[in-house]
């Protein structure tokens, strides 16, 4: 038991490791890069170089954004696939960010989206109008959910579609925003939805306990005293808010929610918490490198990183489907 509990920090201390120096690395690899030394003054001895501003004006708050937004997804992810113990389950999948998106979209079109707090309370009223009707018409089976998830992602995605063409000056500056990108978003405030994702991602570190007496099956957390509803309503809260606000801040970004909890799951074999933890640190590694990637895949521009996200995410729900089917965990 204390080798698999020293194994388990060694790993999670080794995720840190690389969390932060991709952190790093985010910092210095862009269009242009950054040497070591010109990171270092620009904390140290700033005197408004260009590169120091790249770096603590454009780069820094990216990477922190990137880094919160990865936490997030994937937390989210973890939350939603532990609760309905679906294999197949992401935010992004169950129509959650679609409905985020779409409601953005709509409160642009009628004005009421000017702020970032009017965003971020549209996006969570999508995330949970969407959380709602997919739950309810897919509750009763895993692959149910997710066709029923995927089907309302379609409609929604085409819906904000045409409302781009039929209000193109409307929407032009939010065009870059729905294909799902941090390029752009340090020049926003983004200090309130990264501060609600912050306790959101709390809240879902002292639910893991609860959450793991629930993932034992519902007859079982019964007999153990748990609190079946209450733990499921604070949960898709918990999961709601997580992808709202992820979503009102980086436009929809897929499939972190899905690939994240798979790598963490093998690690954690079975616990919950360090599940938890895990899911903490891959989601900003994965978005951390899909970013870094975005950078440099093509020299004349930025790749959104959502299209990076879904790259890497498509062979893994075919991964998933194979492996798991409809099987719940």
């Amino acid at each position: 038991m204390k080798t698999d509990r020293t194994r388990r920090a060694a790993l999670l201390a080794g995720g840190v490791l690389l969390m932060a120096a991709l952190a790093l690395a985010s910092v210095a690899v862009g269009a242009g890069s950054v040497p070591p030394g010109a990171i270092w003054a620009a904390f140290t001895g700033y005197t408004g170089a260009d590169e120091q501003v790249i770096v603590r004006d454009i780069r820094v708050p990216r990477t922190i954004i990137a880094v919160v937004v990865g936490a997030a997804l994937g937390m989210s992810g973890s939350l939603v696939q532990t609760l309905t113990r679906n294999p197949l389950a992401e935010p992004g999948i169950l129509g959650v960010t679609a409905g985020a998106g779409f409601a953005i979209s709509l409160g642009t079109v009628f004005g009421a989206a000017a702020s970032q707090p009017a965003r971020l309370a549209l996006a969570l009223a999508g995330a949970v109008l969407a959380a709602l009707l997919v739950y309810g018409v897919g509750r009763t089976a895993p692959l149910r959910l997710v066709l029923a998830g995927v089907a309302l992602t379609f409609v929604l995605s085409g819906l904000s579609l045409g409302l781009r063409m039929v209000y193109p000056d409307v929407l032009d500056r939010y065009r870059f925003w729905s294909v799902g990108s941090l390029a752009g978003r340090e020049q926003t405030p983004y200090a309130l939805p990264l501060a609600v994702i912050v306790v959101a991602l709390a809240g879902a570190l002292l639910a893991t306990r609860p959450l793991a007496g629930l993932a034992l099956g519902e007859h079982v957390a019964h007999a153990l005293g748990a609190r079946v509803t209450r733990i499921r309503v604070a949960v898709l809260t918990l999961v709601t808010v997580l992808a709202g606000a992820a979503t009102a801040l980086a436009g929809p970004i897929a499939f972190v929610g899905l690939i994240v909890p798979h790598l963490a799951r093998r690690a954690a074999r079975g616990s919950i918490p360090w599940l938890m933890a895990y899911t903490m640190v891959l989601g900003p590694v994965l978005l951390l490198v899909s970013d870094i990637g975005s950078r440099v895949l093509l020299p004349t521009g930025e790749v959104p990183v959502a299209i990076v996200t879904a790259f890497l995410g498509g062979p893994a729900l075919i991964w998933v489907v194979r492996r798991y089917g409809a099987v719940a965990l």
